[in-house]
């Protein structure tokens, strides 16, 4: 049996420990907004915080995050999420929509630690998340706007 703290609850359920965090999340706890899309790491759509600090959830085991507060999607209430959500709609920043979740959740992170970045701190920053559909423009702006408005 293993507990996690997800979205501020302690959740139990019977998965082995190195079953990657993103299962977890997605079978056991069922928030599916986190997505999967490579399971290397590589294109950021199962991005969650693990202790306020963004992670690749499809490469962390579960017993990495026993113990630590997890945030996913479903659980940002910061007003950088506010933010950044607002700006996404204003925006229309999403196209087919299936890497948004985690590209809110880098941006978030992103506006949490700067909050005036430029294209270059965007581009670095965000370099991880991969749209597929190339809505990068839209995104730029919409953390753009999202700095913004947290002024």
């Amino acid at each position: 049996m293993v507990s996690l703290n997800i979205n501020n609850k302690d959740i139990s359920f019977e998965v082995d420990e190195d079953t990657p965090l993103l299962w977890a999340i997605r079978d056991e706890a069922h928030l599916t907004g986190t997505k999967y899309g490579c399971g290397l790491a590589l294109c950021g759509a199962c991005t969650i915080y693990l202790d306020n600090q963004p992670i690749r959830s499809c490469i962390t085991p579960v017993a990495a995050a026993v113990g630590k507060k997890i945030t996913t999607i479903e659980g940002l209430e910061s007003k950088e999420s506010q933010a950044i959500q607002q700006a996404w709609k204003k925006l229309d920043v999403p196209q087919c929509g299936y890497c948004q979740s985690g590209q809110i959740m880098s941006a978030t992170a992103l506006l949490k630690n700067n909050k005036s970045p430029n294209d270059n701190d965007i581009d670095a920053f965000m370099s991880g998340n991969i749209c597929r559909c190339v809505t990068y423009v839209r995104i730029r702006a919409a953390i753009k706007e999202a700095a913004k408005n947290l002024v």
